[in-house]
């Protein structure tokens, strides 16, 4: 298999380094290991060792999930809706607190109920198990009715 161009696939996505979270380098590994290119072979690509291109690749993804954690902190500080939600709360109360105060701020969420629960519950992680919330979380809702939880 021959192994694509990373700069030409960079190029095309129209990644610029300056202002972003990622590195020249880190884009490179991560373009073409997410086409399933094998470290080896992006090693030899780029004249550098396997080990090199392991560690720009944890690195890159540490700076994606930090860059997520980034907006999400700034959606929730801009957020119009925000719901503190204490350990011991019953899954089964948060989406009427939810859309109560939605309906208080005029945000239309776009979620059922059930949804709703589904989604608390996915994004809080093991601060929610089964129906309880067992620590405290922070239940947000945008403008444009999208709903983020912070743990």
């Amino acid at each position: 298999m021959s192994v694509p161009d990373a700069d030409a696939l960079l190029a095309e996505l129209g990644f610029e380094a300056d202002g972003g979270v990622l590195t020249h380098r880190q884009a490179q590994v991560l373009v073409l290991r997410e086409r399933g290119v094998s470290q080896r072979e992006i090693a030899d690509q780029l004249g550098t060792s396997r080990a090199n291109v392991s560690s720009v690749e944890s690195s890159a993804r540490e700076n994606i999930e930090k860059a997520y954690e980034t907006v999400a902190f700034a959606e929730a500080l801009r957020a119009p809706v925000r719901i503190a939600v204490q350990g011991g709360t019953d899954l089964y109360d948060v989406p009427s607190r939810v859309f109560s105060a939605c309906d208080e701020a005029g945000v239309k969420v776009t979620r059922t109920a059930p949804e709703l629960m589904k989604l608390v519950s996915d994004e809080a992680g093991d601060a929610v198990v089964g129906r309880e919330v067992k620590h405290d979380i922070v239940v947000s809702v945008t403008s444009e009715g999208q709903v983020r939880v912070r743990t």
